[in-house]
């Protein structure tokens, strides 16, 4: 792979396509990380890929480790389960008042992260199905109006993002059907309901993470 025709910087280009390699399991967790092999896949000196890598440990996506290099960071399922769990209940707060505050444009762009995450899904693109998953729930933080649920909710995803790519293949046609009825619960104005709709959805993932990795064994 040679990265081209992307006027970014380069180091943001590489950060990305390395969150990519993660996110499709072409790196899994606690896989080592050199430098001059991934700069040869991707077609890029060591530096960038340095950069990427120091960009991604503050994510929690990789570990540094002195003298030893570093990893795709290995979870602990009971842990992640846990930080799952309060991701949860600030999304499911977001999603309540979404319901109350949002706006036509905030709908217009969850039906596009639905549409668009249906078609990576069917596809098997998990690379464009997460981007999607990702982009429909900060459509939802946005549109509830406090602009303090989507700043909280960031850095949990960030450290949240491995359990998604452990499930993917498992969950995501069945996640888009869950997001639509969270959608149309913020359409009808029906807090309630769109408050329970994605707790739910988060609940069901949590139990296909620790059915995916048992308890008690790292990731």
């Amino acid at each position: 792979m040679t990265i081209g025709g992307d006027h970014r910087p380069l180091r943001e280009i590489v950060t990305d396509e390395i969150r990519d390699m993660i996110l499709r399991g072409d790196l899994r967790p606690g896989d080592r990380l050199h430098e001059k092999k991934i700069a040869d896949i991707l077609g890029v000196s060591r530096n960038p890929v340095r950069e990427a890598i120091r960009a991604l440990e503050v994510t929690g996506l990789i570990d540094v480790t002195p003298r030893i290099g570093a990893s795709v960071t290995s979870f602990d399922v009971d842990d992640l389960c846990q930080l799952l769990d309060v991701q949860s209940r600030l999304e499911a707060f977001a999603a309540e008042l979404a319901a109350v505050n949002h706006q036509p444009e905030d709908l217009a762009e969850i039906d596009r992260c639905i549409a668009e995450g249906r078609a990576a899904s069917a596809a098997n693109d998990q690379v464009s199905a997460a981007k999607c998953h990702r982009d429909l729930h900060c459509a939802i933080e946005r549109a509830s109006g406090n602009g303090h649920i989507e700043s909280s909710v960031g850095p949990l995803r960030s450290r949240t993002l491995l359990a998604f790519s452990v499930i993917a293949d498992r969950r995501w046609m069945l996640s888009w059907d869950e997001h639509q009825e969270i959608r149309d619960a913020i359409q009808s104005g029906d807090a309630v309901v769109a408050r329970e709709s994605v707790h739910n959805h988060l609940q069901s993932v949590i139990a296909e993470l620790c059915t995916a990795v048992p308890s008690g064994a790292d990731g």
